[in-house]
């Protein structure tokens, strides 16, 4: 046999499979790329051609106030919301200490006279379900806002509400307050701990306290937009004639929480104060229903709190379009919207009550948040 031959014919067969290996190769090549997580991470790493080799730094390019910008070829493998949108708990979940504190006992829990968690799994929070070391510990860095409406002669509340806000709210934390006011000039000086400040947002007057309650959604939402999403993690959005009592702190924090109305928290559904009109955007029918909401304490990531106060004035301009108001105005509204989109974590009546007009019961270890006695005619006229 002619080795020559040989040697002619094997070349020949190598320089065939290799044309067709690579003719495979930069089929599948082109199919990948039309993949889009496969074409970005593509790209990225093309984009990388001519940087420093292993071993080597390069510093992202900086924006003017000295931040690192991304480049955008590496969105994708990065995290896809800001911190502002996306707070802490929702995001990553937080590096904490090394702690000494007693163990859980799965078998013996904390609280069995109590409902502590929701059918969808959101928690119920009572005094003993939660270790508030640890959690302040994971929300080391969080920022809150505490919105507050005094308009009219509630101004006059402002100062006891700050006063005991400094000795039980978020303690330890950063804190803005945004007061809501007509009357920014009687809005009180109150010594104030590190970190936290008072931001004093002018708005006007209704003639009927019914309106100033239903335009707070309005307002939340408007400046939830211009500000409060470049300026704080969380919105806890309360009512002004209240004080604190004990401690209230990042327990209650997440991305949407509710609060159970002190006069409810036991009752049927049929029994909820729900608007009943099928005319009205705010709509409930009798077979349905959670538990019925609070409106004076609520709260959550400032972009949730900008979807449920968006929301609220949407369908209450809906409702004043056709002459309709809501039987309890905007905590109408809020439950309508807490029914439709649960929220992920419920405060227990700890955290709102009435000690004027209930009778604190049993189970009721704590009382968080609580009203101050008023004359509600004088103070709403």
């Amino acid at each position: 046999m002619d080795p020559r031959g040989f040697w002619g014919r094997s070349a020949s067969s190598w320089l065939c499979g290799l044309l067709l290996l690579a003719a495979c190769l930069g089929f599948y090549s082109n199919v990948f790329r039309l993949i889009p997580g496969r074409r970005q991470m593509g790209e990225s790493r093309s984009s990388t051609e001519g940087r420093p080799l292993q071993g080597q730094r390069e510093s992202l390019p900086s924006s003017q106030d000295g931040r690192r910008v991304v480049p955008q070829g590496m969105l994708l493998e990065t995290k896809q919301c800001s911190e502002r949108d996306c707070p802490p708990d929702a995001c990553r979940v937080p590096e904490v200490p090394r702690m000494v504190y007693p163990k859980a006992q799965l078998l013996q829990p904390a609280r069995a006279d109590v409902l502590v968690m929701t059918p969808w799994f959101a928690p119920v929070i009572w005094d003993g379900v939660f270790d508030s070391a640890i959690l302040d510990a994971q929300f080391e860095n969080t920022t809150v806002g505490l919105t507050i409406f005094a308009i009219k002669k509630y101004v006059a509340f402002l100062e006891l509400f700050l006063q005991t806000a400094e000795k039980h709210f978020m303690v330890g934390h950063k804190v803005t307050y945004y007061v809501f006011t007509d009357r920014p000039g009687d809005v009180p000086r109150v010594p104030l701990g590190e970190g936290r400040q008072v931001v004093v947002l002018e708005v006007r007057s209704y003639s009927r306290w019914q309106d100033v309650s239903m335009h707070r959604m309005e307002m939340i939402s408007n400046f939830s937009r211009r500000r409060f999403l470049h300026e704080v993690d969380y919105l806890v959005c309360v009512d002004v004639d209240m004080r604190f009592r004990d401690r209230v702190g990042v327990e209650i924090l997440s991305p949407l929480f509710g609060t159970l109305h002190p006069g409810f928290y036991g009752a049927a559904r049929e029994a909820f104060t729900y608007e009943r009109r099928p005319q009205s955007q705010a709509h409930i029918p009798r077979d349905e229903g959670d538990f019925y909401y609070a409106g004076g304490f609520f709260g959550g990531s400032v972009a949730e709190v900008l979807r449920l106060t968006s929301a609220c004035h949407q369908a209450m301009v809906v409702d004043r379009a056709h002459g309709i108001e809501a039987v309890w105005h905007d905590e109408s509204h809020l439950n309508r919207y807490l029914l439709y989109h649960k929220p992920t974590k419920v405060l227990s009546p700890e955290y709102l009550w009435d000690e004027h007009m209930l009778q604190k019961p049993p189970f009721l270890r704590k009382l968080r948040f609580v009203a101050v006695p008023k004359n509600h005619a004088e103070i709403r006229h």
